[in-house]
């Protein structure tokens, strides 16, 4: 629990899912965390609870981050707290399936306004908090966004743009020591999952069916939750991981975690590596 030692976190749409994994674990390597969630206060709670139960530090701020002020509001609080920010986690996001002819301008809107301008937005609040020392900012896409789906238009297009934000800001934010990645999991059984209706059927079974394992991942299972504590580089080895001061822009700043197969061509284009 020392990795991440004096570093504070701002992870967005952590009260459950992907989200309250990812900020349990760097909550477990010593980051400082804020548990941003929109509607489940409980939830938000149990994940700060999990985490000073092990001898961490988080707390719980409350904020829809498609709303500017409530961005805005979030890291204010952040600042309150912790006085900086090193790490932002755009997790938060929304996803509906729907046949061409019944997409809507509400259908459009409700998922652009949070995978998108609500992630550029909470970057552009969280840019201000980053000391002279850099930062990081992950931001959670999918691997529709490379691969889109047949009734998943918006959806899919929302994370492509995630991908096209992440490459355009890893160069833009580079100059001042601020490396931006994206985490492009496959699918993972979580409560939207659920909620969708597509947890179980046709569709799993098929996805389930070209994964070589033989099955989705789980929020404790994801490479990309795994991803955030890398195991500890061999002395004399120039890779170093996300967080490392010493670790430099990336070249190549999709990581794409799914098990599909896919052709080699596609999996060399856009930089993407394909764990």
């Amino acid at each position: 629990m020392s990795k991440l030692r004096g570093k504070v976190a701002v992870v967005t749409g952590a009260s459950k899912g992907i989200g309250a994994s990812i900020a349990e674990h760097l909550g477990a390597e010593g980051a400082s965390v804020v548990v941003n969630y929109s509607t489940s206060r409980a939830g938000a709670d149990a994940v700060v609870k999990r985490i000073t139960a092990q001898g961490g530090k988080a707390i719980a701020v409350q904020g829809d981050v498609s709303k500017p002020r409530d961005i805005a509001r979030l890291f204010a609080e952040t600042k309150s707290a912790y006085g900086k920010l090193d790490i932002l986690v755009n997790n938060a996001g929304i996803y509906e399936f729907a046949p061409l002819e019944a997409i809507t301008a509400d259908h459009f809107h409700k998922q652009f306004d949070l995978n998108v301008l609500g992630l550029l937005l909470t970057t552009q609040e969280a840019v201000k908090l980053f000391g002279p020392e850099g930062g990081n900012v992950i931001n959670i896409s999918s691997i529709v966004g490379p691969m889109p789906i047949g009734t998943a238009a918006v959806y899919s297009a929302t994370k492509a743009a995630v991908d096209a934000i992440t490459v355009a800001l890893s160069k833009e934010l580079g100059p001042k020591k601020i490396r931006v990645n994206s985490l492009n999991p496959g699918m993972v059984e979580t409560e939207g999952l659920h909620s969708m209706g597509a947890a179980a059927g046709d569709f799993r079974t098929m996805v389930e069916s070209q994964t070589p394992l033989g099955r989705i991942a789980s929020p404790r299972t994801s490479p990309a939750r795994r991803f955030f504590s890398p195991p500890a580089m061999p002395a004399g080895s120039r890779a170093r991981p996300w967080f490392s001061p010493a670790a430099s822009g990336s070249r190549n700043p999709l990581l794409n975690f799914h098990g599909v197969p896919r052709p080699l061509s596609r999996q060399r284009q856009g930089g993407a590596f394909c764990l």
